[in-house]
């Protein structure tokens, strides 16, 4: 698929679902250790539970579960008994579980107001939206590539509206490679932290400790995991 391609149908995905997790809405205290979230980029209950975490203002750490996938998906499989996704652990209150509507409500409770995102608060309506928008990219972010592992999780910070962090996670999801997610959505609390940290603010915006490589631009990051980490 060319570059414009990439970037064009990254933004019909994003208008399909009314730009949900363009800004934060809502944000209570937040997780003194980072929640794990067990999915996959194409997923379209995966999608309702990155749009809450945007719109509540939460990181996450993410580990890819790709289609054919084996590095993560035997843990869900283990832990929960099926391989379901998304999974959230919260290694904070030491919940457990499966079901998109029920994380964003539990997100909701405990690291916001209570009151579920917008988008994301309809039920099967927000999944009929969610679905909708996974189609302009021919379900990337769904499948695995063979890749190495690296030895410490990435990086990235993103808000899940953007179309440009879009094609850098789907990267990420396919080549099963682990990150510590930054949401840094407008009205995001943690702008002028990250701002400061990168110099400027646009996303998305790749750290890989591995290599003490640090990056902006989605074409660049995902030329460098294909360079670095596929096989």
């Amino acid at each position: 698929m060319s570059r414009a391609l990439d970037v064009a149908t990254s933004y019909a995905a994003s208008v399909l679902f009314a730009g949900a997790g363009m800004r934060a809405v809502t944000a209570g205290k937040q997780p003194a250790k980072p929640l794990e979230l067990y999915e996959f980029e194409g997923c379209p209950f995966c999608r309702k539970v990155r749009v809450a975490l945007s719109e509540l203002d939460i990181g996450a750490m993410i580990y890819p579960c790709p289609k054919n996938g084996g590095r993560y998906r035997a843990f869900v499989k283990e832990r929960g008994g099926k391989a379901q996704f998304p999974y959230l652990v919260d290694p904070n209150t030491g919940k457990e579980m499966f079901e998109s509507d029920d994380i964003v409500r539990y997100l909701a409770n405990e690291y916001g107001s209570g009151k579920v995102p917008t988008p994301v608060a309809l039920g099967p309506v927000s999944t009929v939206f969610s679905s909708l928008s996974s189609l302009p990219r021919a379900m990337r972010g769904s499948s695995v590539r063979p890749s190495r592992a690296p030895e410490k999780p990435l990086e990235l910070y993103s808000f899940e509206a953007s179309p440009y962090c879009r094609l850098a996670r789907e990267a990420l999801c396919e080549l099963e490679i682990p990150y510590l997610l930054h949401n840094v959505a407008k009205g995001s609390a943690h702008r002028d932290a990250f701002v400061k940290r990168s110099g400027k603010m646009m996303v998305p915006f790749l750290i890989d400790p591995n290599t003490g490589t640090e990056m902006f631009e989605s074409a660049a990051i995902v030329a460098y995991l294909n360079q670095t980490y596929a096989t």
